[in-house]
């Protein structure tokens, strides 16, 4: 491919977007597998996530928390709830649906810290690393979660 460095063009290597796409898919590609293996996709996984550090939550407020719309915490919901880990109930206000964890859906964190200890292996990164690279994506996610930021002048 050609490159050009010239004013006016745009390169995909310079752009902020796809550094944090490309390792979105990387540490995406690492999870896979060893989620596979507790019989969870990443998606039900940062549901699981959720439950284990809140104990329990409505569909809502777990999908504020994932910064998703409920209707996509729904289903994951529903997978879970079949897979045995977690389980529904309606709340005091019948439109809410609480959401907690089963028994097995507790000891499954035991597991869960496993992967993350070859997660954090495989990124070769020590833990102030992380730390400040998860200090600082979370920093870029608040200014870019500003209300009005694209808003038609």
């Amino acid at each position: 491919m050609t490159q050009h460095s010239e004013p006016g063009h745009v390169r995909l290597d310079d752009q902020l977007c796809f550094a944090l796409y490309a390792a979105t898919n990387a540490v995406t590609r690492v999870y896979r597998p060893l989620l596979a293996d507790l019989g969870l996709t990443y998606p039900q996984y940062l549901v699981m996530l959720a439950l284990w550090q809140d104990g329990e939550g409505t569909v809502g407020e777990i999908a504020a928390r994932l910064q998703l719309d409920s209707h996509a915490v729904s289903p994951l919901v529903g997978r879970l709830v079949a897979a045995g880990l977690v389980d529904r109930v309606r709340g005091s206000d019948r439109r809410q649906v609480v959401v907690s964890l089963t028994e097995q859906g507790r000891d499954l964190e035991q597991e869960a810290v496993a992967v993350q200890t070859e997660v954090a292996c495989a990124s070769d990164l020590d833990a102030e690393e992380r730390a400040r690279m998860r200090e600082e994506l979370l920093a870029l996610a608040d200014r870019l979660s500003v209300p009005g930021l694209l808003a038609v002048k």
